[in-house]
Parts: structure tokens; sequence; C-alpha cells
């Protein structure tokens, strides 16, 4: 059996990833040092920041509207109403989710993940995507792995460095998924704007968090063996199904892609 690492306790003097997005977001769930390193970022990372959220309520809704109703969120973040749980359970009520993250402010606020429809479902585990093995068994005791599950990785395997084998981490995931599931994926781009790229990249890494940016091309591997769904991988606000977005400039590629 896999057991989880232990849990670390919150460091309010290192910036975090998930609440320098909390504050990218108007969050409140952050400390001053994870602010400061949200004002040194160019403007645009905080566009990137809405609009991915944007991209995760049209895409697990649309899912939903599919028929999926059971979703594995790895790299849930700091609870940001609407949530995945209340975005698939008002169009399924009884669409069970399990929810994955490795920052503990997160578990504090955990409660709020875990107010589900009475007809369905929600459960947490603390836990990092380096840990695959640990998270699919967590999710084994509330998904049925027989039947299509959507699998959620917004914005998340940007950091995880090349050394950490983040493709290797993705294939032992959606090798774990039955047919007909769903993969929702969205990664920050390395070659839309360059120099943005390459000003975010050293303001993370100031703060001792690292920030792999990848291609169109690389973020595409992600997705091997998969089948993408229209559009396809496009940019954040690109994606879309029924009423188009306002198209702006951004960023962020994200696709969702079914699993054969």
């Amino acid at each position: 059996m896999t057991t989880p690492s232990p849990r670390p306790r919150i460091d309010t003097s290192q910036a975090h990833p998930a609440r320098v997005y909390d504050w990218l977001l108007g969050g409140k769930d952050n400390y001053p040092v994870d602010e400061a390193v949200g004002e040194r970022l160019p403007p645009e990372v905080r566009s990137g920041a809405l609009q991915n959220r944007a991209f995760m309520n049209r895409a697990v809704a649309h899912l939903a509207r599919l028929g999926v109703d059971q979703f594995l969120d790895i790299g849930t973040g700091i609870p940001t109403e609407p949530n995945l749980h209340q975005i698939v359970q008002r169009i399924a009520p009884a669409a069970k989710v399990v929810y994955a993250d490795n920052d503990p402010i997160v578990l504090r606020h955990a409660q709020a993940l875990l107010v589900s429809n009475p007809d369905g479902r929600t459960d947490y585990i603390q836990a990092d995507v380096r840990e695959p093995g640990v998270i699919l068994e967590h999710a084994r005791t509330v998904l049925d792995f027989s039947r299509p599950i959507a699998l959620s990785l917004i914005a998340l395997l940007h950091f995880v460095a090349d050394e950490d084998d983040p493709y290797g981490i993705v294939a032992t995931l959606i090798a774990a998924l039955p047919p007909g599931s769903y993969v929702v994926f969205s990664h920050a781009a390395s070659d839309i704007f360059p120099e943005i790229a390459e000003q975010a990249t050293e303001q993370y890494a100031r703060s001792g968090m690292t920030l792999a940016l990848r291609s169109r091309k690389e973020v595409a591997r992600f997705l091997e063996g998969t089948e993408a769904v229209e559009p396809g991988l496009v940019t954040a606000p690109e994606w879309f199904h029924g009423e188009p977005v306002q198209p702006e400039p951004s960023g962020m590629y994200a696709v969702v892609a079914r699993v054969s």
C-alpha cells in the first residue's frame, strides 16, 4: 500500500503557487510573501489566471452535460466559488468529486470543498501530483473506476519540473482511467508571449518556486494517446462550447481530451 508524505505545516515565509494563484484571482487566503510575488508578475499573468478559471468552469460544465458524473481534480487550489463540484452538481446533482492538493492551507478550507449536493459526494486528500499512486488509491475509495471519470489538471503541470517526470505522472494518471473518461488540462505557454513567460519564470525562481513553461508541442505531448475534443488544443479563451467567449490574448493553453 502506498502512503502519502507527512503533511507539511504552512510556511508563511515561503511563497506557494496555490496561494499566489489565489492572490491573482483576487482571493484573500494568501500571505504577504505570496502577494509580493503576484505584484512582481506581469499583469498578463493575472489575466491568464482568470482565463484559466473560466475555462475550467466551461469545460467541466460541458462534461457534466455529456453525462460525466465523476471528477478527480488534482491541484485543486484554495476554494474559489464556484468550485468544481458546485458547477457539475448543478447539472448532475449526484456527481462525485475527489479533490487533491499539496498546500496545507487548502486542507484548512476543505470544508468548503466538502459541502456537496445531498445527492452527490465530495472528498479531499492532501497529496502531491508527484504521488499519483497515493491519489489514485484514495480516489478509488470514492469513485467507480469502471465508469468514465473526468481528470482535471488545471494550471498544475507547469509547476512540475522536467526532472520530476511530469509526462510520466500524467501517463500514470491517464492509464488508470477507464475508456470514455476525459482529461481537462491547461498549461501556461512558453511560446505565445516569450518575453512575458521569461519574466514570470524569473519572478517565481526568485521566490524559490519552479515554473516550467512549455511550448504547444510540449503541452500536446501530455495528451498523447487521447482524442482532443473540439476545438482541440487552443488558448483558454478559445475553448468553448455553445456561446463563444470574447476573444482576447492569452498565454494559457487549454484542452479537453477523451480517453479511448
